[in-house]
């Protein structure tokens, strides 16, 4: 899962869904050959680093669309009911398919719960989390403890490899407690995921056949939604980090029933072992789903630190040493969720822009320029 506030596509959803969205519902005219859009319908007049953009979904919460390495498909996740969804299971596209009238095929098993889905290097298998070996049935959604926002942390969720077909074909995780949000390096080589294995949950790696587990954080506070950069080299996630006696009471107290509370957080940064590890953001609210700029050398990610009411949520990017902050998206809403394309040409996000003032969080797929 990835980061803090869910819309209600569990924990990697964060999205403020209950606010009435003020753009146009004029539909854009795709192709599979080209992205193209009116200007006036998806993009907003400042967002300069989207030369077209293509709406993918229509309709339910979607998220968390990550590229196969060959830049041909994508993975979802969705919670849809109009395709027969109670919870979060993982869907395949083709890159330029659309889904307004139709549905996409399903990949994972239909059971449990499902977060969190990356293709693996062969481009035919991908990793992804699910409950549903501790049961078939979608497990309850709390929102709010004691009056706070809160995200639930299942210790039923294990990582399964899966064809895409559906077929599970492997299980990398059996340890008691929370293993979710695994991402693949660019080289191929290691998944990084979140566990609460050592009692608190941090990041850990391991080889994609599973082997090699190594832990890489370990300071009190939530790590997750963790990438790797494009060398596979560093990573990069977010982070909660209580300090004070009550901030960690508070922290220790909700992970003792399984719940986060994920409307503080900040990036961090380190090298792909662990080792360098430094803040990235210090700009309060939520800092979170960060990704790397296909250079390397900065950061795309969703935050509501200029909000005052904890919405909206749009998309900045920041060099590497925390410096030129940039604001990318103008929405009114939510954006988050940025994934680049292999090959840095396209940016599929999550985004409540164009649902016609509903709750819809929907994705779309912009093309991109520096």
């Amino acid at each position: 899962m990835k980061i803090v506030i869910i819309l209600s596509v569990f924990f990697c959803f964060l999205s403020c869904k209950d606010v009435k969205n003020k753009e146009s519902s004029k539909e854009a005219n795709t192709s599979e050959a080209s992205i193209e859009t009116k200007k006036d319908t998806l993009i907003f007049p400042e967002e300069k680093h989207f030369k077209s953009i293509k709406q993918i979904t229509f309709g339910g919460d979607n998220a968390e669309a990550y590229w196969s390495f060959n830049d041909k498909q994508l993975i979802f996740q969705s919670n849809n009911k109009n395709w027969g969804l109670n919870c979060d299971q993982m869907f395949l596209m083709n890159f330029g398919e659309t889904f307004k009238d139709s549905k996409p095929p399903m990949i994972s098993t239909g059971k449990g719960r499902t977060t969190c889905a990356y293709f693996l290097p062969d481009n035919k298998h991908f990793v992804y989390a699910s409950t549903h070996l501790v049961d078939e049935n979608c497990p309850e959604v709390p929102l709010r403890k004691n009056g706070k926002y809160v995200w639930p942390v299942y210790d039923s969720f294990d990582i399964f490899v899966a064809d895409l077909d559906g077929n599970i074909t492997g299980q990398l995780t059996n340890e008691p407690g929370y293993d979710a949000e695994a991402t693949v390096s660019p080289k191929g080589d290691k998944i990084v995921f979140t566990s609460t294995r050592s009692g608190d949950l941090e990041l850990y790696t391991m080889n994609i056949d599973g082997t090699d587990v190594k832990q890489i954080t370990n300071e009190l506070g939530y790590d997750g939604g963790a990438f790797f950069s494009p060398d596979g080299t560093k990573l990069i996630f977010r982070s909660s980090r209580p300090k004070t006696d009550e901030e960690i009471k508070a922290y220790k107290d909700l992970l003792a029933n399984g719940l986060v509370e994920p409307t503080e957080m900040e990036l961090y940064i380190c090298n792909a072992d662990g080792t360098d590890l430094r803040q990235l953001t210090n700009l309060g609210n939520a800092n979170w789903s960060p990704f790397f700029h296909p250079s390397g050398k900065k950061i795309l990610f969703s935050s509501n630190f200029e909000s005052e009411r904890g919405f909206p949520f749009n998309l900045y990017m920041i060099d590497l040493d925390g410096k030129n902050l940039e604001r990318i998206t103008h929405s009114e809403t939510f954006d988050a969720f940025p994934v680049f394309s292999n090959d840095g040409k396209y940016l599929a996000f999550s985004s409540n822009r164009h649902n016609g003032g509903g709750r819809d969080t929907n994705l779309f797929i912009a093309e991109w320029v520096d």
